[in-house]
């Protein structure tokens, strides 16, 4: 088979992607007959059809679908080329892209960054970050959209390597005139009876309390839906809600908003955190460098 040539590669995904040779052409700034002409010519290299024309436009053949995800792969891996190279340029030595979970974000992973590009060694080091559900961390990697990702290590991991990271310990943030706030522990399911606020459900930790609410035949009732940490604890401040936030992201702000921070007594309100990418021989000098460096920190835990 002749080598695939990226452009073609390119254009077939976003036709996967658009349904429609004519958006496809239109985004690429082309004339749609020479993407069909590259479009016939990928057929031909790889001896199969990869596009069924439909009366309102164009879908792949299971052949397609499967040349489609390895294409979106060594795209994706080209365009990290691109940009390690446009570092290098600029006299950058290495470059680490990171994709994290709001928890890992708001925690420690900044802190543990900066510690990691104040070593002398280290100073013609780039590492950019990046905040995901815990899922899109997985996928990322998986894609190579990032060499290294952090999140939640109850995720599935499956077909990535791992290394811990840091722990943190989830409880349970109210205003101090509310009713649970007397408590020096508390149980999740003594919360269910109260209106939170949380980030967005499909997050891995909203998932988490969704499923322990069901154990016990309840729901969690949402009053506010939020993006980040600091707009839940204003929510709490508020008196409007209570929530389900880790302890070491709740404190500071708790001292500050004078609010009441309750550890939660169930198993699961322990969580560790790993460090995940595709294969160690896989990452960079520098990000095996940094990912020593953050595993190290869970040792010190």
């Amino acid at each position: 088979m002749r080598d695939l040539d990226m452009t073609t590669l390119r254009l077939f995904a976003a036709v996967c992607e658009t349904r429609s040779i004519a958006r496809a052409a239109e985004q690429a700034n082309i004339v749609g007959s020479a993407i069909s002409k590259r479009l016939a010519q990928l057929e031909d290299t790889v001896g199969t059809p990869l596009l069924v024309r439909r009366r309102r436009g164009v879908e792949p053949t299971p052949a397609g679908e499967s040349l489609l995800e390895h294409a979106r792969t060594m795209l994706a891996s080209a365009e990290q080329i691109e940009r390690d190279m446009a570092a290098y340029a600029l006299g950058v030595r290495g470059q680490v892209r990171i994709l994290a979970t709001a928890s890992v974000m708001a925690e420690s992973l900044a802190d543990d960054v900066a510690a990691f590009l104040q070593v002398p060694a280290h100073h013609d080091i780039q590492v950019s970050m990046e905040e995901r559900v815990s899922s899109e961390v997985i996928r990322g990697i998986k894609d190579g959209v990032a060499s290294v990702g952090i999140c939640w290590d109850a995720a599935d991991l499956t077909g990535l390597r791992s290394r811990s990271y840091r722990s943190d310990h989830l409880a349970i943030v109210v205003h101090p005139s509310h009713p649970l706030a007397r408590h020096e522990t508390l149980s999740f399911e003594q919360t269910l009876d109260y209106e939170h606020v949380s980030l967005p459900v499909h997050s891995a930790v909203q998932v988490l309390l969704q499923r322990a609410a069901a154990l016990k035949g309840k729901t969690i009732v949402h009053r506010v839906i939020v993006s980040n940490f600091e707009a839940v604890l204003r929510v709490v401040r508020a008196n409007l809600a209570i929530s389900v936030v880790p302890r070491e992201v709740a404190e500071p702000y708790a001292r500050t908003y004078g609010l009441r921070v309750v550890p939660l007594l169930d198993a699961w309100a322990s969580r560790r955190f790993a460090i995940c990418f595709r294969d160690a021989s896989s990452l960079s000098a520098a990000a095996q460098l940094l990912v020593s460096h953050l595993a190290a920190k869970e040792e010190a835990e």
